[in-house]
């Protein structure tokens, strides 16, 4: 056995040597870790002890069954059957820690690799780089309370965020039960002019606000755009007709473009790539929870036609915007730039401890180094935005975004004009959607748990198209369509509780792409790709083929095919790329591949030591 003082120099605590240097979270700085790591080296020479096992400076270990699923660099477990690395096992030494001092994979345990890392944080500046430490070690109990606290304070606040653009893009679909349309004189076709409108504006704003909110900073971005368009939201209780409509839908779309990336962004500061799919689940949960309580209050609002002349939707697009207006102001306060930048004139003790913002930062590090490689308001350079853009491995999830959730944005979308027409009142109807919106909440935690637990994402994520078929085919070819108006109502519920797979698309985006830049980027991208597909499927239902739609189903009947051909041929790609680049990588010499992660110029996940998720 080695003597205590090996392990306790690596690990920062050691008895025999009490004047090693510590940060302010009572751990070693990285220039003592490094020291102590070559000093520990030097002392094992010419004795039993094996020579240091260097470790990969890459992002993640090579392997075609992306293992680093399976382990957390942020914790002090490892998952089962995966046994849990800590700095003597890189010595080839024998020894063990107490359940105090258990170590994660730690990428950083290298000390070149600590040294290379440190150098790529000091050049651009990262925010948090003053609280990187390679030897930080921290209990499952501290992590799990500190992920508690993150949820309460990040994830609660995002959820809400969310709300507020929920409540504003999705409130014309409650307005016009309420014989809107009819009011302002306004056709079926003019409606899905309306929705096309803005989300082509919505989809062109998309990548031009990512760029903005990583130049100044989503913290000071997202509360801006929030109440810029609050104010576009509330003016609608003034519209006057089909000019006034089409205006307001446009410019509510430039507004609320880039919104969502921009906050998956802010929670990618926070959360570790594994963790981060579940808080997504979380967000868009807030989307069925917006449904449910936008449809009681649309029950109410809608009552008050007839109160100083106006419409009940007048009412309702007036006080819902004053809402979000509210939530966009209270966001200025809410939204740190930053773990280690939450302490303010108005949060004066923060909302971390030193250590708890050491841990913060570490754990998403140690999962991926590269989440440190730009400043949190360091704007895009055109060579990486261009480099984003022709980065052709994460095409493949642009192109589901494209056409996984058209089949069922047609039925979603008309569902109040369809009870409607099925002979319900109009404050029925909006009670009526409710329990769709209820199932839609448990099936997407479920699935997105699913994924998880099993690391796993195109074999989960084709359940949705799967649980979609049968409902769409029902809707096409069923005779009791309308004829049997409960028999309607089921059939559309069912379809409309699908288990939603865009948290899980969207952190797979996010984890293929591997750097900040390429992240920051793509996530706009594959927005935009889900928004194309919204303006194709405004179109799918059309005014000369109501009610029954029998040409709109067939067309989305022969989509959500092709939607679950491309997650099949997706999951493909990624175990064929990742077989080449083994095979490539392989290839190299042991010092060969050394110089390479330490040379190359390539980034993300276009280098060959990196493995796609899948």
């Amino acid at each position: 056995m080695p003597s205590h003082g090996y392990l306790s120099r690596l690990t920062g605590i050691s008895k025999s040597n009490p004047s090693t240097s510590l940060d302010s979270a009572g751990n070693t700085s990285l220039e003592t870790y490094c020291h102590e790591l070559g000093s520990i080296c030097s002392a094992a020479k010419g004795s039993r002890v094996p020579p240091r096992l260097r470790t990969n400076m890459s992002y993640k270990p090579l392997a075609s069954d992306d293992p680093e699923e399976q382990t957390n660099y942020g914790s002090n477990s490892s998952s089962e059957g995966t046994p849990s690395i800590n700095p003597s096992a890189l010595l080839g030494i024998e020894g063990e820690f107490t359940n105090e001092e258990k170590s994660p994979p730690n990428p950083f345990s290298d000390s070149e690799t600590a040294a290379y890392w440190q150098d790529v944080y000091d050049k651009c500046r990262y925010e948090c780089r003053h609280v990187f430490n390679p030897g930080l070690t921290w209990t499952v109990k501290e992590e799990k309370e500190l992920v508690r606290k993150l949820d309460w304070k990040v994830c609660l606040w995002a959820c809400v965020m969310f709300f507020g653009l929920q409540v504003d893009r999705n409130n014309l679909s409650q307005a016009v039960s309420d014989n809107m349309l009819d009011d302002l004189g306004l056709s079926t076709n003019d409606y899905n002019y309306g929705n096309s409108i803005f989300t082509i504006s919505f989809l062109f704003a998309e990548l031009p606000s990512q760029l903005l909110s990583k130049a100044l900073g989503p913290d000071r971005w997202i509360p801006m755009q929030m109440v810029l368009w609050s104010f576009v939201a509330i003016s609608q209780c003034a519209l006057v007709g089909r000019r006034s409509f089409f205006i307001t839908r446009s410019l509510l779309g430039l507004l609320e473009g880039g919104f969502i990336p921009d906050l998956v962004l802010w929670l990618s500061y926070f959360y570790t790539s594994r963790e981060l799919p579940i808080r997504l689940s979380y967000f868009w949960t807030t989307l069925s929870v917006t449904g449910i309580i936008t449809s009681l209050l649309a029950f109410a609002l809608l009552h008050l036609r007839g109160v100083m002349g106006w419409e009940g939707w007048r009412w309702l697009f007036l006080l819902e915007g004053f809402m979000t207006l509210t939530v966009g102001v209270t966001s200025i306060f809410m939204i740190p730039a930053s773990a280690v930048q939450t302490k303010t004139w108005f949060r004066p003790q923060g909302w971390f401890t030193a250590r708890e913002e050491a841990i913060v930062v570490n754990r998403v590090l140690r999962d991926d180094p590269s989440k440190g490689d730009m400043h949190n308001r360091e704007a895009l350079t055109p060579k990486r935005l261009w480099e984003a853009l022709t980065d052709y491995d994460l095409w493949p999830l642009y192109a589901i975004g494209l056409v996984a959730f058209i089949p069922q944005t047609p039925p979603k979308t008309y569902i109040t004009l369809l009870l409607r027409s099925l002979g319900f009142s109009t404050f029925t109807t909006n009670l009526l959607t409710i329990p769709a919106e209820i199932f839609h909440i448990v099936n997407l935690i479920l699935l997105t748990r699913l994924s998880e637990k099993l690391n796993e994402r195109s074999l989960v994520s084709i359940i949705q198209p799967l649980w979609v078929l049968p409902c769409i085919f029902a809707l096409r070819f069923w005779p009791g369509v309308f004829d049997d108006k409960w028999g309607t109502y089921t059939l559309l519920m069912a379809l409309l509780s699908y288990p939603y797979c865009h948290a899980i698309l969207v952190g797979w985006c996010s984890k293929n792409s591997n750097n900040v830049g390429t992240r920051t980027v793509s996530a706009a991208l594959y927005n935009m790709s889900v928004q194309t597909g919204s303006v194709f499927s405004a179109y799918v239902y059309r005014e000369d083929d109501k009610p029954l739609y029998h040409r709109g189903n067939s067309t989305l009947l022969i989509i959500n095919i092709v939607s679950i051909i491309l997650f099949l041929l997706t999951k493909l790609y990624y175990v064929r790329r990742n077989k080449l680049k083994a095979n490539e990588w392989n290839a190299l010499t042991e010092e060969q591949q050394n110089e390479y992660r330490k040379n190359t110029r390539l980034q993300g996940s276009r280098r060959l030591d990196f493995q796609f998720a899948h």
